[in-house]
């Protein structure tokens, strides 16, 4: 009998709905056995003591992306990956951005060109409209969605992204007719405009301020909006990043009465508060945590772990938006704009690496949640969600040999000097986390071991996606 590639033997595998004591048997970079015993193959790996995940789907980071103020991001497609891999994930989907005034399919071919031969992990790409031209809408969005880019963002805050009403009804009807998925990110724009100057004319412009201009009224606002909006247009939406309770009420609102809106969150809203963006004593340090929607108090951490367990969340990515907080010739979070006013800020923390320890450390660990349900949020329903299963997100034979091996036991504190992103700080600095991804393997490859990374630049590969099956 000709041997298997790999046979990963005596850990306890874990699924979105089940675990076992198993081995897995690999050939071709695909799971071809799964059974009590597997003997014969070129490379064993020992998993005794060891859980044996799905390798994590991140269905949100930003990566190698413009922005309008020419602030350069801190990670490319090589650093980013190689960060994702070294937490534990095997797939992540980053978005390609229309910027104003541009072909749509242009800014995804530049996109490519940014990936290619550069990732350590697979990756697919959404898409951002943020300029709905009768060109994009008529004859792009519906071409790049039959190609499989099958889901896109909208924004309904930001200068340079939102979408107004009327431009989202648009864009809701081409993913109607097209059956793709839009995900929304739901913040009242008008509404933060205004808490924005009120809070300037009264000199309040640390960086703790964001929180305030960004107020949870203002994302419950738009939250029931873009639903009322998909209401109207008979679509299913995700709502992306959702920070608290106010806009989760609005989600299971429309859930109660039979309408498809998925929702989302992410590691800043359970292990993060707005105090936080206080700094030291009201000082810029609390640039680092700047993000939209921004952490909310301890009630609203409290509900997002309601969330987590009761269903309400069908997905748990890291909105990995990374930016050096010193940076270089003033393009970091620390530049002379952001000192006159949080506005200037660039929004976005790192996360893509930490996402998976967090949610395990913080939900499994302490009991707040079970493995499986662990699996489903990081793994299993994002791919699915995102047209990637059961290629990715399932140990089944067939499934992609995507393998994270953990150390439930294992021990350790986040710190900036041994995480792999391209930032200069992380916002998790000395969080004491139980639970580590010990071993990643991509395809039957190992690409992480014991926090070293091993995986090369082109181990990772370009997915095309099919529509949801939870569609």
């Amino acid at each position: 009998m000709t041997p298997l590639d790999l046979a990963i033997r005596g850990g306890t595998i874990v699924t979105a709905s089940d675990s076992f004591i198993a081995d897995i048997g690999v050939r071709g970079g695909k799971i071809v056995q799964i059974s009590e015993t597997i003997e014969n193959a070129l490379e064993t790996v020992d998993a005794t003591g060891l859980m044996v995940l799905p390798g994590g789907v991140d269905g949100h980071v930003h990566l190698s992306q413009p922005t309008s103020d020419g602030t350069v991001m801190a990670d490319d497609f090589e650093s980013g990956t190689r960060s994702a891999a070294a937490g534990g994930n095997t797939t992540i989907l980053p978005f390609a951005l229309q910027e104003k005034g541009r072909s749509l399919r242009q800014c995804v071919t530049e996109y490519h060109e940014k990936a290619e031969g550069n990732c350590l992990v697979d990756v697919s790409f959404h898409l951002i409209v943020s300029d709905p031209t009768p060109q994009v809408l008529g004859q792009e969005l519906p071409a790049l969605v039959k190609d499989g880019y099958t889901s896109f963002k909208v924004f309904m805050t930001y200068d340079d992204l939102m979408l107004t009403d009327s431009q989202l009804l648009e864009v809701f009807e081409v993913a109607r007719r097209e059956k793709a998925l839009v995900m929304v990110h739901a913040e009242g724009h008008d509404a933060i405009k205004h808490m924005t100057r009120k809070l300037e004319e009264s000199g309040k412009t640390a960086p703790y301020y964001h929180a305030l201009a960004h107020s949870e009224i203002a994302e419950r606002e738009a939250t029931h909006r873009a639903i009322s909006h998909a209401q109207l247009t008979d679509i299913p939406i995700v709502i992306v990043h959702v920070s608290g309770r106010d806009p989760m009420e609005q989600i299971q609102w429309a859930r109660k009465r039979g309408l498809k809106v998925f929702a989302e969150t992410c590691p800043q809203y359970i292990a993060l508060t707005k105090d936080d963006l206080q700094g030291l004593n009201m000082d810029f340090e609390g640039a680092k945590y700047v993000c939209s929607p921004p952490p909310r108090d301890q009630a609203g951490q409290d509900a997002i772990w309601e969330g987590l367990r009761d269903g309400t969340f069908d997905i748990f990515s890291s909105d990995h938006a990374p930016f050096q907080f010193q940076g270089s010739n003033n393009t970091g979070k620390d530049n002379p704009n952001a000192r006159t006013s949080f506005k200037w800020v660039p929004n976005g923390i790192p996360g893509v690496e930490t996402r998976l320890p967090i949610l395990f450390s913080e939900g499994v660990s302490k009991g707040r949640i079970s493995i499986e349900r662990f699996v489903a949020l990081t793994s299993t329903n994002p791919a699915r969600l995102y047209g990637l299963y059961p290629r990715k997100g399932s140990l089944v034979v067939g499934a992609d040999a995507d393998i994270v091996l953990w150390d439930r036991e294992k021990t350790a504190t986040i710190r900036q000097q041994d995480l792999h992103h391209g930032a200069d700080y992380t916002p998790y600095e000395g969080m004491e986390i139980t639970g580590w991804p010990v071993r990643t393997i991509l395809r039957g490859k190992t690409i992480m071991v014991d926090g070293e990374v091993t995986g090369s630049k082109g181990d990772g590969a370009y997915c095309s996606r099919e529509i949801s099956d939870f569609i």
